[in-house]
């Protein structure tokens, strides 16, 4: 039985902000993290988007500067407690959950990430102090070098999706970060990802006191609420399908994953010359768009949104019926993360992917990843 929010020890405004969100009981990794992050405890913790662990952090973080208010002047640009993510889209959702829990608070949250004007940013620190950065690697480093942030007074440190991190090649500078922040016996450090890798324990070894392990198996890789289907369908049909599977399912929203940026453009390309309502997320879209058509597939303006794995991770979108892969990813954890999307709080999702000759190799790899078969289904005049 999940314990709820109200056996914990939460200061009022937290509290507040998390009976108005309409949070009552805590996930796995809610309850079992915050016993200890609470307490002060370093953490790593393993879990999968869409279990809960950002709240578990924020929770964590809110709750500590809330108990501990700064008594004396505070400094442009020295923030309490910094959240590092991989990808732009996972900064700005956890910026969003942050502004939600720190409602009825004076708390300031801000969000450092590259494809936003820098200055515009600068600007954002002269307003007044801020408490929780949330930053992505490269665009921070960029403000602590040019001495505008200053690091060495965090009383904390997040490390979200540390193994994407590591794929991204952004060690490196997470380690340049870490120098530039207060000692870690003088910070509480947590840590999260999806899987423990030497490397990501190697890390967490470095950068973290005596850490609390916490691991969230999940119930099942893929959600028992996704509907899985496979078509087999040569390259060269791959649109024609696209374009009658949006005309005969019943599609309130879906994303349609490519491997590529060329790819991707060029789906978003024909369903636009086709008059669909349609809307892109990709590397190559500069983050001011991106934030405006991810805004506009949200509100459900545009229905469509064809995305790289960039947009796989760490956004929820509410309303997703769909998910279609238009290419097989070459990481089985992609395909679980795709299809994460849809089939959320219960609803019932639908998973299409596409399985032409140059899919067929990554599908052995998926299946064993999710433990079972994916039934295959032929359509007349498509193979």
């Amino acid at each position: 039985m999940a314990a709820g929010f109200e056996t914990i020890n939460l200061h009022p405004q937290l509290k507040q902000a998390i009976d108005a969100l309409g949070f009552k009981s805590m996930t796995p990794i809610q309850q079992r993290v915050l016993q200890f992050t609470l307490a002060g405890h370093d953490a790593i913790g393993r879990a999968q988007t869409g279990t809960g662990k950002t709240a578990a952090f924020l929770i964590s973080i809110i709750n500590d500067l809330l108990n501990n208010p700064i008594q004396q002047q505070r400094y442009r640009g020295e923030p309490r407690a910094l959240i590092l993510a991989p990808t732009r889209e996972l900064a700005i959702q956890i910026e969003q959950d942050a502004k939600e829990l720190t409602k009825f608070t004076e708390l300031n949250v801000l969000t450092l990430v590259g494809g936003v004007d820098f200055d515009k940013q600068k600007k954002q620190l002269d307003q007044h102090a801020i408490d929780i950065i949330v930053a992505t690697p490269g665009r921070l480093i960029d403000f602590t070098e040019q001495k505008e942030i200053w690091l060495d007074q965090i009383e904390f440190l997040v490390i979200d999706e540390a193994d994407r991190l590591l794929d991204m090649g952004f060690i490196p500078s997470v380690k340049k970060i870490v120098r530039f922040a207060s000692r870690k016996e003088q910070r509480q450090t947590l840590m999260f990802s999806a899987t423990f890798s030497y490397d990501v324990l190697n890390l967490a070894r470095q950068w973290l006191c005596e850490p609390v392990t916490v691991e969230i198996e999940p119930e099942k890789k893929t959600n028992a609420d996704v509907e899985q289907r496979v078509y087999v369908v040569s390259k060269q049909d791959k649109y024609k399908l696209l374009k009658e599977i949006l005309s005969k399912e019943p599609i309130e929203k879906v994303v349609i994953f490519a491997n590529r940026r060329d790819q991707v453009r060029k789906i978003y390309d024909q369903l636009k010359k086709d008059n669909y309502a349609v809307v892109m997320l990709s590397g190559e879209i500069s983050q001011d768009k991106r934030l405006k058509m991810l805004d506009q597939f949200k509100s459900g303006k545009h229905h469509i949104m064809i995305a790289t794995d960039v947009a796989g991770r760490g956004i929820h979108v509410d309303g997703v019926s769909h998910v279609i892969n238009y290419t097989l990813p070459e990481q089985s954890d992609d395909y679980v993360h795709r299809i994460g999307r849809t089939g959320r709080a219960g609803a019932q999702g639908v998973s299409i992917s596409f399985l032409s000759e140059d899919d067929a190799f990554y599908l052995p790899d998926i299946e064993k990843a999710i433990g079972q078969k994916l039934p295959l289904t032929r359509l007349d005049g498509y193979c």
